[in-house]
């Protein structure tokens, strides 16, 4: 049981114990006011996801090409086909 009002303000995360690797990892939950520092985060993460979304994209763009060779020896870049379409 506790008692008077001071032990219920150590209560949850920001009166846990924690490491400063922790605090510099998740900013956002140590940070006032919390709602600028999550939309900054979400925004990262966005970007960070759209950014490797757009490199896969291009990376399977470019698997789509090869080098082939005519009869005659010439070489020329050919798209791929599937013998299903």
């Amino acid at each position: 049981v506790v008692s008077g009002s001071g032990g219920l303000q150590d209560s949850g995360l920001r009166g846990a114990k924690t490491t400063t690797l922790f605090r510099a990892v998740n900013p956002e939950l140590f940070i006032k006011p919390n709602k600028p520092v999550m939309a900054f985060g979400l925004v990262t993460i966005s970007l960070c996801v759209a950014y490797l979304g757009y490199l896969h994209a291009t990376k399977e763009n470019d698997q789509q090409l090869y080098e082939a060779v005519d009869s005659e020896g010439g070489r020329y870049t050919r798209r791929r086909t599937s013998k299903w379409d």
